[in-house]
């Protein structure tokens, strides 16, 4: 007996791994970190590199410190307007286009009539490229031949929705929030769907009304879908290029940092350096709202 009990706790004993198993294992964990290292922090460490540099990506690589940046920030008009621009991106998106796909989520998930051609219907956009959004956008918004100005030709005179730089931007915002909103209703939708019935039947019991339930109790279970939604929103503002470069290449009111590092990386004067001081300050942007919202969302889940 004391033998059998003995070769028990010797089967029972942790494995050891055989150098096959270690291979193996390096092989799985090596691979993907040497894609990373290779595709993302290969790239951008070498771009914080060069926005310190001259250079033209043919000739010597000079050091010029922090003078990209000093002309960045004094002297390169197309900047402020650009970061202004990035920010209504991130505030439209935000505030605007993400609470109404919330909003459209709620609706379809009460099981209205025909939820399931709705859904499809707004979640269709979400499938097209931003660039064909802006070819779209165009075809709405021309001044001549726009559906737009079709519709309102007999009332006013025809408006230059895409070329007046007061009003272009809110057209370009329009038409993002059109794909947006589609992409933001299907995850909330999903997450609606795993909320606990008994939780609104008990807030329900304690007397809560419809929007007492949502905000107090539907609202902080959808948390993990609050800091999905959130990282794609800025990540989304941040990073639109298309739909502006189709529509007018990113000028005369549509400036994005985006677009400037594309015009300075492999524009004409291709300035590879500068392009990459451009990037660096959109990279920081970005983790600067990114990380906030993060730190912001989990405080709020512990404190819950």
């Amino acid at each position: 007996m004391p033998l059998t009990t003995a070769r028990r706790a010797k089967r029972r004993g942790p494995r050891r791994f055989t150098s096959r198993d270690l291979a193996v294992i390096g092989v799985l964990l090596g691979i993907p970190v040497l894609l990373d290292l290779a595709l993302i922090w290969g790239p951008t460490l070498a771009s914080i590199g060069l926005s310190f540099t001259n250079w033209d990506g043919i000739g010597d690589i000079h050091w010029v410190g922090i003078d990209n940046y000093k002309t960045l920030f004094t002297d390169y008009p197309p900047f402020w307007p650009a970061v202004r621009n990035n920010l209504l991106w991130v505030a439209f998106l935000g505030l605007v286009a993400t609470p109404f796909g919330l909003l459209l989520a709620v609706l379809l998930d009460k099981g209205v009539r025909f939820s399931r051609f709705y859904q499809s219907t707004l979640y269709m956009p979400v499938v097209l490229s931003l660039a064909i959004v802006g070819f779209i956008a165009q075809l709405v918004f021309s001044r001549d031949q726009g559906a737009l100005n079709a519709i309102l030709a007999n009332r006013h005179d025809p408006v230059d929705w895409l070329g007046d730089p007061d009003l272009n931007i809110w057209m370009v915002l329009l038409a993002a929030a059109w794909r947006h909103t589609g992409y933001v209703m299907i995850l909330y939708l999903a997450g609606l769907k795993s909320v606990d019935p008994s939780l609104k039947e008990a807030a329900a019991i304690d007397g809560a009304g419809e929007t007492q339930t949502f905000f107090r109790v539907v609202l902080p279970t959808l948390r993990p879908v609050n800091i999905i939604v959130g990282v794609i929103t800025v990540i989304e503002a941040l990073r639109a290029f298309d739909i502006v470069y189709a529509i007018n290449h990113g000028r005369n009111g549509l400036e994005l940092l985006s677009v400037l590092v594309t015009d300075n990386i492999i524009g004409e004067a291709s300035r590879i350096g500068f392009g990459s001081a451009i990037a660096v300050v959109l990279l920081t942007v970005s983790l600067g709202f990114i990380v906030t919202y993060l730190v912001q969302e989990l405080r709020g889940g512990k404190k819950g």
